[in-house]
């Protein structure tokens, strides 16, 4: 029999560390593509403690309600769409595992589903800041490109770009789906096996921070400049000065009152709506955040027992090696 309990709340731990921002993971790698890592590590974790629990809706539901806790306590400034994300992530995959069969197939829908879902709340999201100027402009740009390649049909290149764009995230989704079951056939062939660690003094986790305020202006003001440039020099007379004024207003008003009203207010309502219940989990939030130096030494430490690996095999086992020794890891004795 496995130590269900304990496997379990090591797994809620590393998905808290995983979705926090505080290094775990992603100290090792410096990608442009955090988001796809962050959520296929996500459920990767989530697919883990669906596999130990016995009761997957109430052991995956419970785990949601500490991990959102830890985010709330140490990012309290991610955007609601952040515990949208996290909690569509979850009820999905309870919801999966709870009625259908633990297999591979289960696993493929749960990664393309929830990765086209994160692909269309992005695209939601620049509908609603931008407005639909900003697929105007990319037609323009488009009708400009296929004029001088002297194209004879002209075709929608915001049709084209968003099913190329779901379509990436569709194939990343069916890929983290097959790579999560090659994880866990790996984790689960493993020895159960109790992995010890010297605690290290002065072992503490950092906050990685990004300057989100700064990038959130510089993005707003390419985004701007691309659209205006778009109908300025290719739209001929159907652009003049007021459009643009238009442009930059409508986006500078839903920018703030999405970041500064609306975003904060749903933000709080979400945060009041966690806080109630941390009482009743307060003890696995300690043990989960007590975890976290920890669990940051292993995955260092497993990232250098690999280093005789290359590419994605490297990738893999690190993986794999890394939640299986927090899994089973226990604090050294003195």
């Amino acid at each position: 029999m496995k130590n269900n309990k304990s496997i379990i709340d090591k797994l809620t731990a590393l998905w808290a560390l995983n979705e926090s921002g505080l290094g775990g993971f992603l100290h090792v790698f410096n990608s442009p593509f955090t988001g796809l890592i962050v959520g296929g590590i996500a459920i990767l974790l989530i697919s883990l403690i669906a596999f130990y629990a016995e009761n997957k809706w109430q052991s995956i539901l419970k785990a949601l309600a500490i991990v959102l806790i830890i985010k709330m306590a140490v990012s309290p400034y991610s955007p609601f769409t952040a515990y949208i994300s996290v909690s569509f992530q979850a009820v999905l995959a309870a919801f999966l595992f709870t009625n259908f069969s633990w297999n591979g197939f289960t696993l493929i829908v749960l990664g393309m589903v929830t990765f086209l879902q994160s692909a269309l709340q992005k695209l939601l999201t620049l509908t609603i800041i931008y407005g639909t100027e900003f697929w105007e402009a990319i037609n323009i740009y488009g009708a400009w490109i296929q004029n001088k390649m002297n194209l004879i049909t002209e075709t929608s290149t915001t049709s084209i770009l968003i099913g190329l764009y779901l379509f990436i995230y569709g194939i990343c989704g069916l890929l983290a789906g097959l790579f999560i079951k090659r994880m866990i056939d790996i984790i689960s062939i493993k020895p159960n096996i109790d992995f010890y660690l010297e605690p290290h003094a002065g072992a503490h986790t950092k906050n990685l921070k990004i300057k989100s305020k700064s990038r959130i202006l510089w993005v707003w003001l390419i985004t701007i400049a691309v659209i205006i440039l778009a109908f300025s020099i290719f739209g001929g007379a159907l652009f003049g000065w007021k459009k643009a004024l238009y442009i930059i207003l409508r986006s500078f008003f839903v920018l703030m009152l999405w970041y500064v009203f609306l975003g904060p207010l749903v933000l709080k309502l979400i945060q009041q709506h966690l806080r109630n219940k941390e009482s009743k989990y307060q003890e696995d939030i300690s043990n989960a955040m007590d975890l976290f130096p920890y669990f940051r030494q292993i995955m260092i430490y497993t990232w250098k027992e690999t280093n005789h690996l290359k590419g994605y095999t490297r990738f893999k086992y690190f993986m794999a090696n890394s939640i299986s020794n927090c899994i089973h890891f226990k604090i050294a004795s003195k």
